[in-house]
Order: structure tokens, then C-alpha cells, then sequence
């Protein structure tokens, strides 16, 4: 007996380009944790690395980020790197791996990650798309096809996804 019953629609898709020494990009938290309460699962919240050349850990802090995410806590370090942005600029590397520890990941394996480089590629290719749709900063927010800068202000940008979100997930029930 086969299921006949239409296959759920994929959820619309909110890519997120952010720097982990970003403080835009720590304000911005507070709107991707409200729309990830809003629409739970119906929304899908992607994170895109786009480190800036100003910030000396920037790029080592979107590595580990991505170790981070093997080991399933993608998110809440995150935002723990991004709430203690003055940590990360005045320690760097050992910041890192040391928030790792606090999370319970493997914090050994987060420094080594840092070390081989196993996640550049992945952070490299996130930056070189972000540049080819005209990323410029920080955070930029991309849903429906619209690009949304969020680097020059926040204002009204959680609107305008919700707006955008609600429009698509409408088009998926029709």
C-alpha cells in the first residue's frame, strides 16, 4: 500500500549572512530568535558566514561556529560568541575553544577544527556567494529572493521578513 497524501512543501528559507564580531549582527539575535518562536519549522533559519577583513577573529570564529554545528550546537554558540563580543576581541582563538568547553562540545576538537582548517572551504564558499549577490555587510538577510541589509539598520527588517515569510507560506497552501 503506497501513501498517496501530498508530501509537505519544503519551509521557506531565511538566509542569514553574519560576522561573529559583528555587534549588528548581536543585535540582529534578538529578531532571528523572535521569527524562530513565531514559526518554529515552517521557517527555516540558515546561517552564512560573512567575515569581515575590520575583525582580526572573524574568520576563526565562523569556523568554529561550523565545528560547532557538526557537533549540534550550531545556534547557541552562536549567540554566546555574539553576547561576549568584547571576549572575542581581546582573546581570539582561545575565546573560542573555550566557549566550545562551556557548551559542552568537544572544545579539543573545536581548537583542532581551528588548527586544520577542515571547515574553511565551507566558510569561503558562504562569502563568495554572499559577494555575488551583493553582500556588502553585516547582517544581511536574504527571503523570497529580496535581500535585506541589515548592517545600516534594524529597523523594520523583522517586519519585513515576517511579511515576506507569511506571503510564502500562504503561496504553499494554495
Amino acid at each position: 500500500m503506497s501513501d498517496s497524501s501530498p508530501a509537505r512543501p519544503a519551509a521557506p528559507v531565511l538566509e542569514v549572512w553574519c560576522e561573529l564580531q559583528c555587534s549588528d549582527c548581536r543585535t540582529a539575535l534578538d529578531d532571528l530568535r523572535a521569527l524562530r518562536a513565531r514559526y518554529g519549522d515552517r521557517l527555516e533559519i540558515r546561517l552564512r558566514h560573512f567575515p569581515l577583513e575590520k575583525h582580526k577573529h572573524a574568520f576563526a570564529a565562523a569556523q568554529a561556529a561550523e565545528e560547532a554545528w557538526e557537533q549540534g550546537q550550531g545556534w547557541p554558540y552562536v549567540e554566546a560568541v555574539l553576547g561576549r563580543l568584547d571576549e572575542l576581541d581581546r582573546r581570539g582563538e582561545s575565546f573560542l575553544v573555550e566557549v566550545a568547553g562551556e557548551l559542552g562540545l568537544d572544545a579539543e576538537e573545536v581548537d583542532t577544527a581551528l588548527i586544520d582548517g577542515r571547515h574553511i572551504l565551507v566558510v569561503d564558499a558562504d562569502q563568495a556567494e554572499g559577494r555575488a549577490i551583493g553582500v556588502t555587510g553585516t547582517p544581511t538577510y536574504v527571503i523570497g529572493g529580496e535581500r535585506l541589509d541589515g548592517g545600516k539598520s534594524q529597523e523594520g527588517l523583522r517586519a519585513r521578513i515576517e511579511e515576506i515569510a507569511d506571503r510564502l507560506l500562504a503561496d504553499q497552501e494554495v
